[in-house]
């Protein structure tokens, strides 16, 4: 980390939970925190620099007129594409969001969640909360923006037995 208190947190995290790597799925959490300080302590750095609030804003490019990038954020990677058309505005964007790439790990993540949480067919609210924090370490935005659009997160959990019958489902 390229600020002092988040390069502190950073170097404390790794010495708790035993160097690197990390492949404790709710480490994520910590990660985002300390992300949060970095931001925090780059922001007010940031603010301090002239070329904020310089009126020099937009740059025109030249040729190429379509470009492709790749940024890591709190999600994990994003990946975009842009055609821009003669004035430099955009005219066509694709995104692939992290939330696509994690998919694999989510879902793993939540099969070994109920698979360790889940014993003789008995579960309850509360297994399902824990099961939700499987997906939620890779995607903290799900909360938000489930109970957002519904008012709760519709989560459904599906009970299989050892011959794939269906013997329970829990909703909300």
């Amino acid at each position: 980390m390229t600020t002092p208190l988040a390069q502190a947190e950073y170097e404390t995290m790794y010495s708790t939970l035993g160097g690197k790597p990390v492949h404790g799925t709710l480490a994520f959490h910590w990660a985002r925190l300390i992300e949060l300080l970095y931001a925090a302590e780059k922001a007010v750095e940031l603010s301090k620099d002239p070329e904020i609030t310089s009126t020099n804003i937009r740059n025109k490019p030249g040729e190429p007129s379509e470009g492709v990038g790749v940024v890591e954020a709190a999600r994990g990677t994003l990946y975009h594409h842009y055609v821009l058309d003669e004035d430099a505005l955009i005219k066509d964007v694709n995104m692939i969001v992290a939330t696509t790439n994690n998919y694999p790990a989510i879902c793993m993540s939540i099969r070994d969640a109920a698979k360790g949480l889940i014993h003789n067919g008995k579960v309850d609210q509360g297994v399902l909360n824990k099961v939700e924090m499987a997906f939620r370490a890779y995607d903290p935005c799900f909360a938000c923006a489930t109970h957002f659009a519904v008012g709760q997160m519709p989560l459904k959990l599906e009970i299989y037995n050892n011959k794939k019958q269906l013997v329970k489902t829990l909703s909300r």
